[in-house]
């Protein structure tokens, strides 16, 4: 049986999903303006993110909310951790790599998400200690052994350029010791992948909590291994992470780390 707020957590994943469904095929129709250089928000990420806080706030008035478009209730024992639109960019363009996310977060530690793509109807699930499932299938992560024939997921600097150096320095060393590397545009996406073993490993810098806090706890929950670019637990904190099962894990580490302190990095 699932947690009342995963639930919950479902229910507003799908009432997002359905603004999003609706607007999807009229992409020309929405208003799109930008927050920052090569940050998007439509209107549809503002109404979806509203919805969502709606059947939040009706379900738990006391917890509090962190959403991307700007909802912010702070100070609370449990925190509701949203992006409503993970892949805007790619919505604009009427591209179907996108979801909704949400994360519930107590105190310090993640219990519940979600990530929804509407567009493929693909419901990903997970709660501590409880598993991760897509739809009404166990998920499990790769079980891949070494990096040789893996296929990875990765996403490219696009507002700061700051550490572009050090992130094409570990693209080229991931390009050159396995299979390939995709860059679809979701964070939250790719990390459900690597969940249900679609991707056997995923790294990336600089990115905010609502874009991979759902998905480092599906990783978790299929048996996988989510951490930063030190092995710990602070990538909430300083939006820096990597993902897989515990070897594929291990081995991404230890190139990132070469990468990030060489001299000039």
């Amino acid at each position: 049986m699932q947690h009342p707020i995963l639930v919950t957590a479902i229910r507003a994943a799908r009432k997002a999903g359905d603004i999003i469904n609706r607007s999807f095929a009229r992409v020309n129709e929405i208003t799109i303006t930008s927050k920052a250089h090569n940050d998007f928000v439509t209107d549809v990420d503002q109404r979806a993110e509203a919805a969502i806080v709606e059947i939040i706030r009706r379900a738990y008035p006391d917890h509090g909310i962190l959403g991307e478009e700007g909802s912010r209730i702070s100070d609370k024992d449990f925190e509701w951790i949203i992006d409503p639109l993970d892949g805007t960019t790619n919505f604009i363009h009427g591209m179907p790599q996108l979801c909704v996310s949400i994360a519930i977060r107590h105190f310090d530690r993640l219990e519940h998400a979600v990530i929804y793509n509407p567009i493929h109807d693909e419901l990903f699930t997970a709660s501590r200690g409880s598993g991760a499932h897509l739809n009404d299938r166990r998920l499990r992560i790769s079980s891949r052994k070494d990096l040789d024939g893996a296929l990875l997921g990765t996403g490219f600097p696009f507002r700061d350029f700051s550490y572009v150096d050090t992130y094409l320095a570990t693209f080229k060393a991931f390009m050159l010791k396995t299979a390939g590397i995709r860059r679809p545009g979701s964070a939250a996406l790719d990390l459900a992948y690597v969940a249900a073993g679609r991707y056997d490993g995923f790294w990336e810098f600089n990115l905010k909590p609502w874009d991979i806090a759902a998905g480092a706890l599906l990783v978790q929950e299929a048996g996988g291994v989510a951490t930063d670019f030190t092995g710990d637990q602070g990538f909430l904190q300083n939006g820096n992470i990597v993902a897989g099962n515990l070897k594929v894990h291990a081995q991404m580490l230890h190139i990132i780390s070469q990468e990030i302190n060489k001299p000039n990095a």
